[in-house]
């Protein structure tokens, strides 16, 4: 089975970003992929600020990351760059953990103008973990994210249609011989 590891990079809960994670992590479900959402806000803090590399709490997101045949990081963008908390997790990964993985940043902010943030600050520690298969990032601005009274997200038209895009190509990545479902493939 084709396995998946989300990482929701927010600070805070419940997040636009959390939202579009979860949404996201829905359609690849329904693809009959196997997936695991963990959020480095849950973490503990002393563990992450002291860069406690042995800490228990990081052995279950290690084994996950391991195991993961692609990866999905989500993160909100705060003064041009991707999360503190998401930082300090990623700086406790082993080395080259992201080696032979499909990864798929995906970002929220407030404005457009920080649509770059992703390019220079999020994706050259993605490398760095070895990930050589980065797609395209889906970025959204925050007014593309309406939160609903239920604490679902609704999504735009636009960001819906790019969001179901990149997932097409995620599938396509990780699980080579799937058929995509119709809800994806008529996604134009």
């Amino acid at each position: 089975m084709t396995r998946i590891l989300a990482i929701a990079g927010s600070p805070s809960h419940p997040s636009r970003t959390y939202g579009i994670l979860e949404y996201a992590t829905k359609l690849l479900q329904q693809e009959g992929l196997d997936i695991d959402i963990i959020s480095v806000r849950d973490l503990p803090a002393e563990d992450l600020i002291f860069g406690r590399y042995d800490s228990p709490a990081l052995i279950q997101p290690k084994a996950l990351l391991e195991k993961a045949d692609g990866v999905i990081i989500a993160t909100p963008i705060y003064k041009a760059a991707y999360t503190g908390v998401l930082k300090a997790f990623l700086d406790l990964l082993p080395q080259k953990s992201l080696t032979g993985k499909v990864v798929l940043p995906i970002a929220t902010g407030g404005t457009i103008a920080h649509l770059l943030a992703i390019e220079y600050a999020l994706k050259p520690i993605l490398s760095e973990l070895g990930a050589r298969h980065i797609l395209a990032t889906v970025y959204a601005v925050d007014k593309q994210i309406q939160r609903q009274a239920d604490d679902s997200i609704q999504l735009d038209e636009e960001l819906e249609q790019r969001l179901q895009d990149v997932l097409k190509e995620f599938v396509k990545a990780v699980k080579p011989s799937a058929v995509v479902s119709p809800e994806l493939a008529h996604a134009n």
